[in-house]
């Protein structure tokens, strides 16, 4: 049932109040950053009060204002979306926390810029999870890289300026040159912009054309990172750690996934999708992506390096789980937008904690470090199983009906390609284990007085990373919500 509500327009006004709040106040940075903490913390009340008419199969609706005689900016929230708000939301609290522990131990910059910027990225993230058509889903998803532009470059260092400038070309070049035009070409053969369960095509659609569009869009989607439109997310890794964890975790690459699990579920739909051999096609180019990703992990030392492929390959778990169209991989796909991120926003908070105690992000300097920061080395224990999917954390969850899901398909060939992905990751994660855990401090150059004193960083880095880790076990132990989602955003 439709039902008439003002909650997702809310979302997103919080936050920009959030705005308001944090410049209103930034020469107090007590209160600046309680601004930011409150909107956080009212964002995630909001979208939570939404849940209860979700899982009852209500959607709700609400039109902001008329854009075209044929469409208006307006908002629909569903079971897919609420998942993509939850996990932002939630996490855009412990980043906030975590945020004021980091920005301060390091003294950063510009710190009101940051805390405004994380708030409109929040703001539209919103938008883009209750889209209720693409050119609301479009201009959100535009917005959306502006809005993060300024904390990709945030330390304003040529490096971090090279890697903004590849940030706009990769999202503007690929979103302008291949998604937009595949809107409109989706309008042209459907006659609608609005997303419908089950797809939009009429009966009988099929042909090269919509083949050649779907593809578009698909590329046109680079904050999935699907290769060989990637670059951006290593790159972008010059940025503080927060901002880091903002890309990985909370917002930007879980919206470009978000809107290719759009195009297949609400656009194209299961049928279609089936009709047209494009299941299969989207499962070959995410396990390419997989599979070469998980690969070159190896060649690296700096673990934000290593972090930045892992999530590269895990994006890619989610469509091709989506893509092999079974109900199971494709539960399993959803359900890993949450679980990742609780996973990955763990290990790039323990990446920060361990950088703060020892100025260095290259693994091959943190020899012993997790006897000197067992909180950080046991959330970071945590993190790392959930992403390799051991039980009983959520990544197991995942994976488990992620090879169910390509048992049901028939295609036994994506099932290795989850196992060798599977394995590889635990090979190099485990590389940074014995590292952290049995290597040796070693020795340096530097006078003993001249050495960081290895300890665990204050409450605000520490509490936001046990929580993360932890609920990536509750998530684990208690999936059951997670799961009723999933089955009601399957059409």
């Amino acid at each position: 049932m439709e039902v008439f509500s003002i909650l997702p327009f809310l979302a997103m006004a919080v936050a920009l109040a959030g705005v308001a709040g944090i410049y209103a106040t930034r020469n107090t940075p007590n209160i600046r950053e309680g601004c930011s903490l409150g909107a956080s913390i009212l964002q995630f009340l909001i979208v939570c009060a939404m849940v209860p008419s979700i899982l009852a199969g209500n959607t709700l609706h609400f039109t902001l204002f008329p854009f075209l005689p044929q469409v208006s900016i307006s908002f629909r929230v569903d079971a897919l979306g609420v998942l993509l708000a939850l996990t932002a939301s939630f996490l855009w609290i412990l980043a906030v926390v975590y945020s004021i522990g980091y920005m301060r131990s390091l003294g950063e910059r510009a710190q009101t810029r940051f805390y405004a910027c994380f708030a409109v990225t929040l703001a539209v993230t919103m938008g883009i999870a209750f889209s209720e058509n693409l050119i609301t889903l479009y201009i959100f998803y535009e917005l959306l890289t502006f809005v993060t532009y300024p904390l990709v470059i945030h330390e304003g260092t040529e490096e971090a300026k090279a890697a903004g400038r590849r940030y706009l070309l990769y999202h503007l070049g690929a979103s302008i040159v291949f998604m937009l035009p595949a809107i409109f070409l989706i309008y042209v053969v459907s006659g609608t912009f609005d997303f419908q369960p089950g797809g939009v095509f009429p009966e009988g659609a099929g042909g090269a054309l919509l083949v050649v569009v779907y593809l578009m869009f698909l590329f046109g989607s680079a904050k999935a990172a699907i290769m060989p439109f990637h670059g951006w997310l290593p790159s972008a890794m010059v940025a503080p750690v927060p901002v880091s964890a903002l890309l990985h975790a909370v917002a930007v690459v879980n919206v470009g996934v978000f809107c290719i699990l759009r195009l297949i579920l609400d656009v194209y739909g299961p049928g279609l999708m089936g009709d047209l051999n494009l299941g299969f096609t989207t499962a070959v180019i995410a396990s390419v992506t997989i599979l070469l990703a998980s690969f070159y992990t190896f060649m690296l030392d700096n673990i934000k390096a290593i972090l930045a492929f892992s999530t590269i390959s895990q994006l890619s778990y989610m469509v091709l789980g989506v893509a092999l169209l079974s109900s199971s991989s494709m539960t399993g796909g959803i359900i890993h937008i949450m679980n990742h991120a609780f996973g990955k926003i763990t290990l790039f908070f323990c990446a920060g904690s361990i950088y703060i105690a020892a100025r260095t992000l290259k693994v091959s300097e943190m020899g012993g470090i997790g006897r000197l920061m067992p909180w950080t080395a046991g959330a970071f224990a945590i993190g790392v199983l959930s992403i390799v999917g051991i039980p009983p954390t959520a990544g197991f969850i995942s994976k488990w009906y992620l090879f169910l899901g390509t048992i049901q398909a028939g295609q036994i060939a994506f099932f290795f390609v989850f196992l060798i992905s599977t394995l590889l990751a635990a090979a190099y994660y485990l590389k940074i284990f014995r590292m952290i855990f049995l290597g040796s401090r070693g020795e340096s150059e530097e006078n003993e007085a001249e050495k960081p004193t290895i300890k665990e960083s204050s409450n605000f880095i520490i509490v936001p990373l046990a929580i993360s880790a932890a609920i990536s076990i509750i998530l684990g132990i208690y999936p059951n919500f997670l799961l009723e989602l999933a089955r009601l955003a399957v059409p």
